[in-house]
C-alpha cells in the first residue's frame, strides 16, 4: 500500500466521523452518572456509526491497495459501480507481488487491456465466463472463469456465499486483492489478507 495515500476526500470523511463518535462517547460517559439513564439505544446508534466508518475506510484504502499495481483502478471502480447497481455478481482478483496462476484453477485466457466495458461484459448474466473469477495483472485482463480456492471460515455465524468464500480463500494464501459484487444485494466488498471489507459505493475509489 502506498505510504502517501491521501488522494481523496474520504480521509477527511473518516476523520470527521471518528471525531463525532469520540464526542458522543464522552457524552455517554457523562450521562451514565445519572442512575436512571439507559445507554442501550445510544450503543446501537454508536454501532451504526462505527460500521459507517468501516465502509468509508474500506473505500479509501481500496484505492491505496490497488493504485501501486494497476493504473486502471478507475476503470475497475466504474465497473463495480455499474455491476453493483444492476446486481450482477462478480469476482475480480487483482495480482500484486505474488503470481496467482499456480494458486487458481485456470479458466479462459483473455490477454486484453482492461477497460470497464470489457470487464463489465464478462460478468453479464448469460455470458459463459460470468460465473468464475477474472484475473487482473497490471493493466491487463489475463483470464476469466477462473476458480479460486474456497475459505472454510464463516462470518457472524452465517455461511458465506461461494464468491465471498473464494475471495477470502485466495487472500488467505496470497497477497492478492479480490473484489466481490453480491448477486443478491449488489453490495460490494473486497478481501485482503484473509479478511472481507464492505465498500461504500457512494464514496467510490476516485
Amino acid at each position: 500500500m502506498r505510504e502517501d495515500c491521501d488522494v481523496s476526500s474520504l480521509k477527511q470523511q473518516i476523520v470527521d466521523i471518528l471525531q463525532h463518535i469520540n464526542l458522543e462517547i464522552n457524552q455517554f460517559i457523562i450521562s451514565l452518572e445519572r442512575e436512571s439513564y439507559c445507554l442501550l439505544g445510544n450503543l446501537e446508534q454508536l454501532k451504526g456509526q462505527i460500521e459507517q466508518t468501516q465502509t468509508a475506510a474500506a473505500s479509501f484504502y481500496l484505492n491505496c491497495y490497488l493504485s501501486p499495481y494497476t493504473e486502471k483502478y478507475l476503470e475497475i471502480s466504474t465497473c463495480i459501480q455499474n455491476l453493483s447497481s444492476q446486481k450482477h455478481g462478480a469476482l475480480i482478483a487483482i495480482e500484486r507481488e505474488q503470481p496467482l496462476e499456480t494458486m487458481i484453477s485456470a479458466g479462459n485466457s483473455i490477454g486484453a487491456t482492461l477497460t470497464f466495458p470489457l470487464l463489465e461484459s464478462i460478468f453479464y448474466p448469460g455470458n459463459p465466463l460470468h460465473d468464475g473469477a477474472v484475473l487482473i495483472r497490471g493493466d491487463l485482463i489475463i483470464s476469466a472463469a477462473n476458480v479460486l480456492p474456497l475459505s472454510k471460515i464463516h462470518s457472524s455465524s452465517k455461511k458465506l456465499g461461494t464468491r465471498h468464500r473464494a475471495a477470502i480463500g485466495l487472500t488467505e494464501i496470497s497477497d492478492a486483492l479480490v473484489l466481490v459484487v453480491s448477486e443478491e444485494t449488489g453490495r460490494v466488498s473486497f478481501a485482503v489478507d484473509g479478511k472481507l471489507y464492505p465498500i461504500n459505493m457512494s464514496s467510490s475509489i476516485v
